[in-house]
């Protein structure tokens, strides 16, 4: 089977394989600037076209699909919404950045996969630089009921001055370190089974250490189930990363780089994030999720190869 790619020039790019979308990748949205405008992938779907990801939930309309987003960068909030301060919570300020497309440097289907490669530009609410940022995505079928995501980003400081990146738990909120590549669940999987290499549970695994976590949950509609899986890079900074997961108010993954411990950027300096995302038709339990953390680490082996 081969894989295919829809170019909406100036828009977004959709992977397909066997007639399904697997993703569309959003690059240039129309998002309102409280929403800190950014790339995201939505939606998102199994092999065999099953939704796992939603789009503006109402009770946070700043998450889409599975997007880079960072609360704390300096003074800017990369993520969206007002933004946290100790001893005030949440206060919306005038700190909304953006990350917008500057060129599409790839963009090709060779078989089984797929690469999207393109710059961007990161900027505060006022326009001034922050980031310029090189990404890539790339998408392969493995096996029949699953297909990987290797996401890549190279981030360099144009800022003028060291930033910090930070999450709410640094800023003083217990147990609320979000921050990096995070992806939504769609509503049918709240209440989901979180699991990690320790075992299964839900928001009881907030704040652990591990290589790779995975959400499993079920559909509306068809009764059938998904398993979604995220393993961070052996060279990422804080590896392995405290996860920021959610089941019973909502579904959420998320490793998280600067849940507890804050990372400085001094100016004209780089910083390279590299994350698998694999999904999976089914449920079959805490054996099932091990083999699909080992497809993601596979994916991450064979990109760091080319």
């Amino acid at each position: 089977m081969s894989v295919t790619v829809d170019h909406r020039l100036d828009e977004s790019v959709t992977v397909s394989a066997g007639g399904v979308g697997l993703f569309t990748y959003v690059y240039r949205p129309d998002t309102p600037q409280l929403e800190s405008p950014k790339p995201y992938l939505h939606p998102i779907r199994t092999r065999a076209g099953h939704l796992v990801s939603l789009f503006r939930p109402h009770d946070h309309v700043w998450h889409k699909g599975i997007a880079w987003s960072l609360p704390h960068v300096g003074e800017h909030n990369f993520w969206g919404g007002p933004t946290y301060v100790h001893g005030q919570f949440y206060v919306q300020l005038e700190n909304n950045g953006s990350a917008t497309h500057r060129e599409m440097t790839e963009l090709s289907a060779t078989g089984d996969s797929a690469i999207v490669a393109h710059s961007l530009d990161w900027t505060s609410q006022q326009g001034a630089p922050v980031i310029t940022e090189d990404r890539s995505l790339t998408a392969a079928l493995a096996g029949d009921d699953s297909w990987t995501l290797v996401f890549e980003t190279r981030m360099t400081n144009v800022s003028g001055g060291t930033l910090t990146f930070a999450s709410p738990t640094t800023k003083g909120r217990e147990n609320a370190g979000y921050g990096g590549l995070f992806w939504r669940g769609p509503r049918s999987f709240t209440g989901g089974t979180v699991l990690s290499p320790d075992g299964s549970g839900a928001d009881d695994l907030r704040g652990k250490r591990a290589e790779w976590f995975a959400f499993r949950g079920r559909h509306d509609g068809t009764d059938t189930a998904s398993t979604i899986v995220m393993v961070d890079d052996t060279a990422n900074p804080h590896h392995p990363p405290q996860w920021f997961t959610r089941s019973a108010e909502f579904a959420c993954l998320n490793p998280a780089p600067f849940f507890s411990e804050e990372l400085d950027l001094p100016a004209g300096e780089s910083l390279t994030f590299r994350y698998a995302v694999v999904v999976a038709d089914g449920d079959q339990g805490e054996s099932f999720a091990r083999t699909l953390a080992d497809l993601g680490r596979n994916a991450l082996a064979a990109g760091a190869a080319r």
